[in-house]
């Protein structure tokens, strides 16, 4: 053989190598690092319709509200497939009084994961992972796959809360391990998303019945470590939930977990899952669902449901974290924050009050309302802010000090899952399709 033919089959072998290790683009929720950023060189699209700017459009099976999560040419996103409870069983399972409550109750449930193709939209895979018989209950706005899959180079995990956890090989499709031990009543149906650090995968698990944190192993699914919430909580159970994902931040040089659970901010030894402080929210404070953000040594969260606040927690502070103010006007139940630079995005879930503040003092800059209902969170990708709502619009916006709309683009369904910006694409997922959005002239 032609030496050279060697060396340029070696350079391609070793170019496909470093392809499956490198970095996933878009690997959770929210993106790389989970706080709504993309990647620099990211240059989406301003403006787009059903039929314009649309590369394609995938039918998806089943109902979900996951984000989508990317590696190279591979998109994964989990969905439910639904059988509905016949009436009798509704009356069985939920009481007389039903008809008010905003719940979807099933027969059954199969809980699958899914690989589309990013170039062509094409399903490249459909595995099922669980089936549940008669599940519990999830709340109209929420669905049996509201928990974004994380990628790792070569591994996607997959988490349905109480239903069970799964590791899939993205090269093959194999399922490498399943966790069906971990259980808690959500209430609501699950909500919180997994993390990765290092060998282990992390998520919440803050039911009205027991509260934890939790670390699997990513090699075997085993558990590695499981830490009982110690802060005291409301007697009412439905005052004890919280569907927050956690994060990894560095506090002193050291990782550390930050975690919000019902009425208590906690952080956490990552390797041990070691309580290390926890600090009261000074009000009531459950059914958590939007991430926090952090920058500056400061945290942003939202306390979620009944009376919603802001608050700044400064990290580094000693010997823990003490509040730097707060900011109760619209604050989200459901939506993250966004930080950019030294201004702190939000809109409110009904109303879409749409509030930039100064992040160093809580200073409102700005309060807009745009009108819709929320459930998404808002993306800065490209150096603008793009705000997705339920009824099937996303918002462009240039950050600053005093609102800019840029322009208001419209696809057809609702969006409830939090889309993701690579290169020249935006990816929104809707209640039946998934779209890849890109235009030559943003």
């Amino acid at each position: 053989m032609n030496p050279l033919f060697k060396v340029k089959g070696l350079i391609a072998l070793l170019g496909a190598v470093a392809a499956w290790a490198a970095t996933p683009e878009w690997p959770e929720w929210r993106g790389p690092g989970g706080q709504g950023h993309a990647a620099s060189k990211a240059q989406p699209p301003t403006r787009w319709s059903e039929t314009e700017g649309v590369v394609w459009k995938a039918s998806i099976p089943g109902r979900g509200w996951s984000s989508p999560v990317i590696d190279g040419q591979q998109i994964w996103l989990s969905t439910a497939h639904e059988i509905a409870a016949k009436a009798e069983d509704v009356k069985r399972r939920l009481g007389a009084n039903t008809a008010d409550q905003p719940l979807v109750l099933l027969q059954k449930v199969d809980l699958h994961a899914l690989c589309v193709d990013r170039n062509t939209g094409k399903i490249l895979r459909d595995i099922r992972l669980f089936s549940e018989q008669e599940p519990q209950w999830v709340h109209e706005l929420n669905s049996y796959a509201s928990p974004t899959p994380v990628l790792e180079s070569g591994r996607a995990f997959f988490h349905f809360g109480t239903f069970g956890t799964a590791c899939l090989d993205t090269r093959s499709g194999k399922v490498l391990w399943t966790n069906t031990s971990l259980h808690i009543m959500h209430e609501n149906g699950p909500g919180s998303s997994p993390i990765l650090w290092k060998d282990r995968l992390i998520f919440h698990l803050d039911g009205s019945d027991r509260q934890s944190i939790v670390a699997l192993d990513t090699a075997t699914g085993r558990l590695a470590w499981q830490t009982p919430r110690s802060g005291e909580l409301a007697d009412n159970p439905q005052l004890k939930k919280s569907y927050a994902t956690p994060a990894i931040v560095k506090v002193g040089g050291h990782d550390q977990i930050i975690s919000q659970g019902a009425d208590w901010l906690y952080g956490y030894d990552p390797a041990s899952g070691r309580e290390l402080w926890k600090v009261r929210y000074g009000q009531l404070g459950f059914s958590l669902s939007s991430r926090a953000v952090f920058g500056g040594g400061t945290m942003y969260l939202s306390t979620g449901f009944m009376k919603p606040e802001i608050h700044a927690i400064q990290l580094d502070a000693q010997p823990q974290p003490v509040h730097r103010w707060k900011y109760s006007k619209g604050a989200p139940t459901m939506p993250s924050l966004l930080l950019v630079g030294e201004e702190l995005y939000f809109v409110s879930d009904s109303g879409g009050f749409f509030t930039c503040l100064d992040a160093r003092t809580g200073a409102e800059q700005f309060r807009e309302r745009l009108g819709g209902n929320h459930n998404a969170s808002p993306l800065c990708a490209g150096g603008r802010i793009y705000l997705p709502s339920r009824e099937g619009s996303v918002m462009v916006i240039e950050p600053g000090r005093q609102f800019y709309p840029v322009a208001t683009n419209t696809v057809a369904g609702k969006i409830m899952a939090t889309p993701a910006a690579v290169g020249r694409s935006i990816f929104i997922r809707t209640d039946h399709s998934l779209y890849r959005i890109e235009s030559a002239n943003r």
